[in-house]
C-alpha cells in the first residue's frame, strides 16, 4: 500500500461521508433496494445481477450510492447532526387506553391497507389466523400510533412508510417478535409503536422500501383547508 498515494484520515483532513468505508449492513441494505426494484420492474434481470456483482465489490459508501441512485428508494435523506429520534414510548396521554380500532381474525385474515386513517391506538388480534396492516399509504391524522400486536398460532404483519419513526416492545413465546427500528429525519414526522406478543405465532413490523408519507403537518393542513372549502361551498350553494 502506497501510503503517499492513500493518505490516513487526520483531523486536518476529515474524510468525507461519499469515502467512507462501506458495511456488511450498508450492502445489504442497498441489496434489499435492489431486489425491490426488479420485483417492481424497475430493474431487468440483466441489471439487476450486474448491479448485485458491483455493490459486493464495492469499498465506499459513494460507489455504492452509485447503484441506486436512480430508483425512488435511493433517495432517502441523511440524518442531520442535530436530529433527535423520536422517544421510545408514546407521550404520555397522547393515545387513548382504549383502541379506537380492533383488527381481528380467527381462523381467517384480516387486511387494513391502501388510502385509510388509522387512530391514535389499534390494536389486532390473529388468532390461528393472519393480520396485515400496512400503513404505506396511509393518511396520518396523528403524528403518534399504537399498534398492540397479539398473535397465537397466527401472523401479524405491519408495514410502515420509509420516512416515518418505528419503535417496538414485545416479546415472543415459541415465536417471534421482531420490529425493525426506523428513524425519520422529520422531527414532525409520524412515530408508529408496535407493542405485543407472539405466542407460537410472529408479529413482524419492518418498512415497505420505497413508499413514503408526506409531512403529517401538511396532511392536517389539507384536511383542516378541505373542511373549510366544504362549509364554504355549503353556504354559497344556499
Amino acid at each position: 500500500m502506497d501510503l503517499h498515494k492513500s493518505p490516513a484520515p487526520t483531523d486536518r483532513q476529515p474524510v468525507p461521508p461519499a469515502e467512507l468505508r462501506c458495511s456488511d449492513a450498508d450492502r445489504d441494505r442497498i441489496t434489499d433496494i435492489l431486489r425491490e426494484a426488479l420485483a417492481e420492474g424497475r430493474l431487468t434481470a440483466e441489471e439487476h445481477a450486474e448491479r448485485v456483482e458491483g455493490v459486493l465489490g464495492a469499498k465506499t459508501v459513494g460507489e455504492l450510492e452509485r447503484f441506486v441512485r436512480d430508483l425512488p428508494a435511493g433517495h432517502a435523506r441523511r440524518i442531520p447532526p442535530t436530529y433527535t429520534p423520536a422517544p421510545s414510548r408514546p407521550t404520555p396521554g397522547s393515545t387513548p387506553i382504549q383502541p379506537d380500532e380492533n383488527v381481528v381474525a380467527v381462523c381467517s385474515s384480516a387486511v387494513r391497507k391502501g388510502r385509510w386513517r388509522p387512530g391514535r391506538r389499534m390494536h389486532a388480534y390473529a388468532i390461528f389466523g393472519s393480520v396485515l396492516i400496512d400503513l404505506s399509504e396511509a393518511i396520518f391524522e396523528y403524528q403518534q400510533v399504537v399498534i398492540k400486536a397479539i398473535s397465537v398460532f397466527g401472523d401479524v404483519t405491519i408495514r410502515v412508510p420509509e420516512n416515518v419513526s418505528l419503535r417496538g416492545t414485545g416479546g415472543g413465546v415459541l415465536g417471534n417478535f421482531e420490529v425493525s427500528p426506523l428513524d425519520s429525519v422529520e422531527q414532525d414526522a409520524p412515530v408508529i409503536y408496535v407493542d405485543g406478543l407472539a405466542v407460537l405465532g410472529s408479529v413482524e413490523a419492518k418498512p415497505k422500501r420505497g413508499k413514503l408519507v408526506a409531512d403529517i403537518l401538511d396532511r392536517v393542513s389539507d384536511r383542516v383547508s378541505g373542511k373549510v372549502d366544504k362549509a364554504l361551498r355549503k353556504h354559497l350553494d344556499r
